[in-house]
């Protein structure tokens, strides 16, 4: 019997929900079975893989369906002449703000950063909300300031609004477009033909057809991202990095982004490794580099936005947040 739409959709998001909220104990379940030792650093990274791919990959279907569903009553030119209504930097400030209220790290944040592209939203814009959603969220505020202060908090949160805001309108002045993957723009010039009346069902399909078109191109490289990140959680030589962190050489700052980036964590994982580094000696300016170059700039997330952005973007993208970053190290360095 074929179901309504609207009813699929009911039961699909319903599903979803009981297969999110079961990832953390079937993960649990799935890798006692395996029976390694609990506190290997294998344990970690199997842990780490079996439940970070299937949760991203769910927040991508969800959000590429609900971002679909929107998409048709919001058809690309009417997004464009919303938005050009208001000026760039404005929308970098509008993006950067729904970043900090998105408690994603970067590889969950990626799925949405695709349904912003996708669907017309400018590109300089989409980067503002892909750089502050995993940099700043109350995650990382509320640890920050248990354990550093408001005032630490404060300047963190300033900084990496900052850096998201500006980033993107640089990325955005750069006229990059050329740099998206061609299929990103056939995706969106392919709307789902709908009556002058369309009803919810069909907005519905319209969200299904979104999920069909964009996660059968995005999920081998999301797995590849994940497992990159897998493979080197929990293997921080924690001594090793605070020994080249110090506050008084001038090249430990942009030495500590290059380290952070092969890594993968969100604010909740890397901070208490952040006040260990602390407590061994590093400097508070070139450890908050390193926390930022790990939420903002993480391997994986490349991986990932490799399938919707030419490696051009990529690069460009990672030097102009990394400047970012660069610049925040050394001003709290020279705070403290």
């Amino acid at each position: 019997m074929n179901l309504k739409p609207s009813r699929l959709a009911v039961l699909f998001v319903a599903a979803w929900i009981i297969v999110y909220f079961a990832l953390e104990p079937a993960t649990i379940s799935f890798v006692s079975l395996l029976s390694l030792p609990p506190d290997s650093r294998l344990t970690e990274a199997i842990r780490f893989f079996v439940y970070e791919a299937p949760k991203v990959l769910l927040l991508l279907t969800i959000v590429v369906f609900v971002v679909g569903i929107i998409r048709s009553y919001f058809s690309p030119e009417r997004t464009r002449q919303i938005l050009g209504k208001r000026s760039l930097f404005l929308g970098n400030i509008l993006a950067s703000m729904l970043g900090i209220v998105t408690p994603f790290c970067s590889c969950s944040a990626v799925p949405l950063f695709i349904g912003f592209v996708e669907t017309g939203i400018p590109l300089g814009v989409t980067f503002s909300f892909l750089i502050a959603a995993p940099m700043i969220n109350e995650v990382a505020v509320v640890l920050l300031f248990g354990l550093f202060g408001w005032k630490t908090a404060l300047i963190y949160v300033t900084t990496g609004l900052a850096i998201a805001i500006s980033s993107g309108f640089v990325i955005g002045r750069l006229r990059v477009e050329r740099f998206v993957e061609e299929w990103v723009y056939t995706v969106k010039s392919q709307n789902l033909t709908l009556d002058s009346n369309p009803t919810f069902d069909d907005r519905v399909r319209a969200g299904f057809v979104a999920v069909r078109d964009i996660v059968s191109k995005v999920w081998v490289y999301v797995l590849i991202g994940i497992g990159v990140g897998a493979g080197v959680h929990g293997y921080v030589p924690e001594n090793f990095l605070a020994g080249i962190m110090g506050k008084s050489a001038w090249w430990s700052v942009p030495v500590s982004v290059l380290i952070g980036v092969p890594l993968y964590s969100n604010a909740a994982g890397i901070i208490p490794i952040v006040h260990a580094l602390l407590e061994k000696g590093a400097s508070l300016g070139t450890a908050l580099a390193f926390m930022m170059s790990v939420i903002g700039l993480s391997l994986p997330e490349m991986i990932i936005l490799r399938k919707v952005l030419k490696l051009p973007l990529i690069l460009i993208f990672v030097v102009v947040v990394a400047v970012g970053i660069i610049i925040v190290g050394y001003l709290f360095n020279f705070i403290y």
